[in-house]
């Protein structure tokens, strides 16, 4: 497209279009074509594309102080935390600052084995964590994991949806079970109703730290605040990132004080960590999801999606299934989607995959419904033209 594959390593799915800006749910290539982003920077554009908080605090900031280390103080960063120790779940009152959603796994996991003494850890079959060496061992899918081992020892993979086979698999090496409350890559995969509060009920009787990965569900894409309020479920340690800076690189980690304060000093750092850029930016995404009433606006809009996906569904026998909350919404196919991917953007859409044949929605919470109608609009005529390929009918 602009000659990037020149240079760039050839580790990442390209799509065809050259992005030279973005506001709000839309973006426009270098030609000026329009597109209605639901890709949303695979969820970074959580609170929109140059939000208008987020750039004002980013010219402040990079005006004042770029970067602190964290072995000083600075308000930019307190005023962060304290915004975000209003809205945290109860009980998780610590933070460690990171750079990225892996990163953040990868804390999490050294905070819980260092706080239980034991190195195991149960994941769920279908988890994705990301690709760094802790993270993908306890990511699922062999197509990741296969060139790079061996990863960490003594983990184990459990059915998501099964809690007695996660009982099953806990032994004296078990300190740790991770879960995403809401799997993405997997395919947008939503828990039975009873699934989470009976994996809080099992780590707490056998006393194991849960971890949940919401670096994609949570901070109001689900509609609500942390994904797993939808099941008054509340994790030991919770790891965020993507949209935390509303497009600026960070990733945190809550943790409950008991097991924070297990670890030494120096046991964990970060020299990026925590910088008052990014602190900056954050700060400004909590107070347009809480003060602007995204988190609001990702219910109300994420079910009109929701519910015009599903008549679409009535429509396209192509479309075997719509999944998701909020603003996390997943199409799933009878077919491989690449072509309709592809086809979406030829006419002003992006979407994503999740697997070979799931569509991915994780569009800016800011999108409005004539926005979501026009997206299904485009995304109907795509399927249609899909299936007239297929000879569907």
């Amino acid at each position: 497209m602009n000659g990037e594959d020149n240079y760039l390593a050839n580790l990442y799915q390209r799509f065809p279009v050259n992005v030279a800006r973005g506001k709000g749910a839309k973006v426009w290539d270098t030609a000026g074509k329009e597109y209605i982003d639901c890709m949303g920077g695979y969820g970074v554009a959580l609170v929109g594309h140059c939000n208008d908080r987020v750039v004002e605090a980013i010219k402040k900031q990079a005006e004042t102080l770029i970067t602190a280390h964290m072995s000083v103080y600075n308000d930019t960063r307190l005023q962060f935390m304290q915004k975000m120790a209003a809205v945290a779940p109860p009980g998780l009152s610590k933070m460690f600052f990171t750079n990225s959603g892996t990163e953040s796994v990868e804390a999490a996991l050294k905070f819980a084995r260092k706080y239980t003494g034991k190195a195991g850890v149960i994941a769920m079959n279908g988890a994705y964590h990301g690709k760094t060496f802790g993270a993908l061992s306890v990511t699922y899918n062999e197509k990741y994991r296969k060139s790079f081992m061996p990863l960490l020892e003594g983990v184990k993979f459990v059915p998501y949806s099964e809690p007695e086979k996660l009982e099953e698999a806990i032994d004296d090496s078990i300190g740790a079970v991770i879960l995403e409350p809401i799997q993405g890559e997997t395919g947008i995969i939503v828990p039975p109703d009873n699934l989470i509060p009976k994996i809080r009920e099992i780590c707490d009787r056998r006393k194991l730290v849960l971890i949940f990965d919401e670096i994609q569900a949570g901070l109001g894409r689900t509609g609500k605040m942390w994904a797993g309020q939808n099941w008054n479920t509340t994790p030991d340690i919770m790891c965020l990132a993507k949209g935390i800076a509303g497009g600026v690189p960070m990733g945190l980690v809550l943790s409950r004080q008991e097991i924070m304060d297990a670890m030494k000093l120096g046991e964990h750092s970060s020299t990026f960590g925590g910088s008052p850029l990014a602190c900056a930016a954050a700060s400004a995404t909590m107070d347009a999801l809480t003060q602007d009433g995204l988190v609001e606006n990702a219910a109300r809009v994420g079910k009109h999606f929701k519910e015009s996906l599903l008549r679409l569904k009535e429509k396209h026998r192509i479309i075997r299934e719509v999944r998701g909350l909020g603003m996390m919404l997943g199409v799933e196919l009878r077919f491989e989607v690449k072509d309709v991917l592809f086809d979406g953007i030829s006419h002003g859409l992006l979407t994503l995959y999740s697997g070979r044949n799931i569509i991915r929605l994780l569009p800016p919470l800011v999108m409005d419904e004539a926005t979501v109608s026009r997206a299904v609009e485009i995304m109907d005529s795509v399927l249609t033209r899909e299936e007239q390929r297929r000879n569907v009918s």
